[in-house]
């Protein structure tokens, strides 16, 4: 999944990915652990797009906050 892809994600639906990429992120791991996977580097992409969608998540928090500070 790409940045510009998660960007245009709402709140809702970001926080629905992400239960989503870790399930699968998980699966992953077990599917590894049992036997190897014909793609390891998929653990790997797993991994980075869980990182992007908790960065934009953060991103959002974090001008929401210093929105309201600002307001006050």
């Amino acid at each position: 999944m790409k940045n510009s892809e998660i960007t245009e994600l709402s709140q809702e639906e970001l926080t629905a990915r992400l239960g989503q990429e870790k399930t699968a992120l998980n699966k992953l791991k077990f599917a590894h652990a049992v036997s190897a996977i014909e793609n390891p580097n998929a653990i790997k992409a797993a991994r980075k797009t869980i990182a992007r969608i908790s960065t934009e998540i953060s991103k959002r928090r974090i001008a929401a906050e210093s929105k309201t500070a600002a307001e006050a």
